[in-house]
């Protein structure tokens, strides 16, 4: 099974897409929903626990959008004994996200991010243990808010900057032709995810 965690100001909706393409691969998926402003990643990270606890299934991977994927890095440093599978993130700030530091700078910026600061896009999340492979896709095509924010480091996803996507710990990194929110839509992306979870690296 494959549980699909969204990121900032989504409800996992946008993920329909990836979740139809999943399965007609064969693969069953559930969606995970939060409060992405009212809750610190640490709180959806422990929902999250709570949701999947009730979930039967032998092998549990998991596929996050940006937030979603410092929600699984709290998920895993506060419960580590997880069943056996794989986690691919998409556009996840594994660093300190620049374009939430822009917004952090302003009230409204402070108000628009929310909770999702605490432990999360500006840092402060838990080490990745490796217990289990980690792939990180990242995008280069700059069409979102690094249009307003020149400072975001080149090549970026319009959000988040390649480098941001790196991780210490992780098994794979590729890079594709996608904004942020387009890497949902990507079927190259598509490819790369279903090739990582049946065997753990994103090449043949």
């Amino acid at each position: 099974m494959v549980i699909l965690v969204h990121g900032l100001w989504m409800n996992g909706m946008d993920m329909t897409i990836m979740r139809q393409r999943l399965a007609h691969s064969g693969y069953r998926s559930h969606r995970f929903s939060y409060h992405t402003l009212r809750h610190s990643p640490l709180q959806s990270a422990l929902e999250l626990q709570r949701a999947i606890a009730e979930l039967d299934a032998a092998v549990l991977h998991f596929v996050c959008h940006s937030l979603g994927g410092l929600i699984i890095r709290h998920l895993f440093h506060e419960h580590p004994d997880q069943r056996p599978g794989r986690v691919i993130t998409l556009g996840t700030p594994h660093q300190p996200s620049s374009a939430a530091m822009h917004l952090a700078h302003t009230v409204p910026g402070r108000w628009l991010l929310g909770r999702s600061t605490d432990q999360g896009l500006l840092g402060n999340v838990p080490a990745w243990t490796g217990s289990h492979e980690l792939g990180s896709i990242a995008g280069d095509l700059r069409f979102g808010m690094g249009m307003i924010f020149p400072d975001i480091p080149r090549p970026n996803d319009g959000t988040i900057a390649v480098e941001e996507t790196r991780l210490p710990g992780m098994k794979d990194h590729v890079t594709v032709h996608a904004s942020h929110f387009g890497l949902l839509f990507s079927r190259e992306v598509q490819q790369y995810v279903e090739r990582f979870l049946a065997s753990g690296k994103f090449s043949e």
